[in-house]
């Protein structure tokens, strides 16, 4: 824990951990050198079942033949759009792109036609890297047909098709010298307050924030982690991928996110590190309940992508044993901002996001006036560093709007800090409810429902009304099997918190409208429930 004693609501970039001219390739290159027999990745299937594996001198191997393969058909500087789950090749792009100097444009492969041509044209891209089909998805066929309506597209390529992946064109570009501040992604956030905006993400963010993740979560050196998250979101192909590779680790690649073959590969390959977000968490625990397994081989865990409920932390760490670190930021700066620390007291780890990464000066700020805030007092979370984007692509605007004239990102999350820099989230700037001309927070509601043990998963939005101008409202996901007593919830809500913060809607739900990244939609939510979409209980 920093031991800091501030006046107001900023906290002054720390030193303690440096920062590195480093990129994706140089991050490889040294690991090939430091660690060269190590197991860098360990392919498994849906079913569980083993595959290739690749140690570090391997992998590194593979990334150069590959982007000199790629520098005969493609430019440095092109963008290529990689559309896939998580496969190995995703990885072997990643790195590749970085020694070519070409940009990764990541794409959820749960895309239909009109995301990926969105993706595709927004971000200039001239090549598309896929499999033919995933759960169902016929991403082939998606994939040549938006080709064909955008003639930049030069190819579209099977990334399982390694005589495709690997051939030789016509052109003769040498590798370039990539200077950490050269563009490495575009990621597309993921639209849970609108339309998606490119953000463009250098090396120098990317490795180094990767690097910082990995110790304030507390992983050591080739350790084994599992990949639960998608290779298309930052806590994917950025923390996990490339912190990874800066510790030496081994990291078990399944294609996508399943609880089930996540507690067998945890069980079987002793996996000692998971970094995900709390919904897969929650899952990997009913799971657990219903079949457990042997999973004390659990170390570190991280999670991020939206607050974290107190009881899901209790949980895991009474479960596991295992050190728990609860992460917050966004894909805009690349993406972790703050975290807490195993070492941190018990309040600050269930009841704030923690304390911000070192190299990185936050603050909470007037979202009217920008003025830094008191202590304690609720305001806009914003942040300024080496982590912070580039900019949104081809969209001055934007940029403008998000990062002000002395370079502070605007986040769009609400919090607030104490004396000693610890964090909490309150809510998103556009989510505050205005009831009766008070500010209420959805996150505070949400983590008291969460405290009622039938309570499996809640999402707080408002509603408009004519009367207190938007009222509360809870969509609530019970256990299977289970169903919500509405008057028992607002008799627990109202044990916990003010008359004025108590639900008056109550819906019970099966599941949620979520982004790619894991993350509830509540704008659909409410948009939903304003259609007569949802039957809503009145105590």
């Amino acid at each position: 824990m920093y031991d800091v004693h501030l006046a107001e609501s900023h906290f002054p970039a720390q030193t303690d951990l440096d920062l590195r001219e480093t990129t994706v390739s140089s991050i490889l290159r040294f690991a090939a050198q430091k660690w060269p027999d190590e197991i860098a990745l360990h392919e498994v299937d849906e079913a569980g079942t083993d595959g290739r594996t690749w140690t570090y001198a391997q992998l590194l191997a593979d990334c150069e033949k590959l982007a000199d393969a790629l520098l005969t058909r493609f430019r440095p500087g092109e963008r290529l759009v990689v559309w896939s789950p998580n496969i190995p090749e995703w990885i072997l792009c990643e790195y590749a792109f970085g020694i070519a100097g070409l940009v990764l444009v990541t794409g959820n492969p749960g895309y239909q036609e009109r995301e990926l041509a969105y993706v595709t044209e927004q971000s200039g891209a001239v090549g598309l890297f896929i499999v033919e089909s995933f759960r169902g998805n016929p991403m082939g066929e998606i994939a040549r047909r938006v080709a064909e309506q955008n003639e930049a597209v030069r190819e579209v390529v099977n990334l399982q098709d390694h005589d495709a992946l690997f051939a030789k064109g016509s052109q003769s570009n040498q590798r370039p010298e990539v200077t950490p501040q050269d563009i490495a992604q575009i990621q597309y956030t993921s639209g849970s307050t609108g339309f998606p905006k490119g953000v463009l993400l250098h090396h120098y963010g990317l490795t180094n924030n990767s690097r910082h993740a990995f110790e304030r979560i507390g992983m050591e050196e080739k350790m084994t982690g599992l990949l639960v998250a998608p290779l298309f979101h930052t806590t994917g192909c950025a923390v996990t991928v490339l912190g990874a590779c800066q510790s030496g680790a081994r990291l078990v690649v399944p294609p996508m996110f399943d609880p089930n073959l996540a507690n067998l590969l945890v069980e079987r390959e002793k996996v000692q590190s998971i970094i995900g977000v709390p919904t897969m968490y929650m899952m990997m625990l009913e799971v657990d309940d219903a079949n457990p397994r042997d999973l004390t081989s659990i170390e570190v865990v991280g999670a991020g992508g939206s607050m974290v409920a107190p009881e899901l932390i209790r949980r895991m760490k009474d479960r596991f044993g295992c050190k728990f670190t609860n992460g917050y930021g966004m894909t805009e700066t690349s993406p972790l901002l703050t975290g807490t620390r195993d070492s941190d007291p018990m309040e600050k780890q269930t009841e704030t996001i923690g304390q911000p990464f070192a190299q990185l000066d936050v603050s909470i700020r007037d979202p009217q006036s920008n003025a830094v805030m008191p202590l304690n007092t609720v305001g806009e979370i914003c942040a300024r560093g080496y982590s912070v984007m580039a900019g949104y692509n081809d969209n001055p605007q934007a940029t403008a709007d998000a990062i002000d004239e002395n370079g502070w990102m605007h986040t769009g999350d609400l919090g607030r800090m104490d004396a000693q820099g610890f964090i909490t989230i309150t809510g998103r700037v556009k989510e505050m409810i205005i009831r009766g001309g008070e500010n209420l927070y959805p996150v505070e509601i949400e983590n008291a429902l969460l405290e009622h043990p039938e309570v499996a998963q809640v999402a707080v939005v408002g509603l408009p009304d004519e009367k207190w101008g938007e009222i509360v409202a809870a969509f609530i996901r019970m256990p299977e099997g289970s169903t919500m007593d509405p008057q028992a919830m607002k008799g627990h809500c109202r044990s916990l918190l003010a008359a004025q913060k108590t639900p008056s809607v109550w819906v019970q739900v099966s599941e949620y409208p979520m982004t790619g990244s894991g993350k509830v939609q509540k704008f659909h939510l409410r948009d939903a429930y304003l259609a007569g979409k949802y039957e809503a209980a009145t105590p």
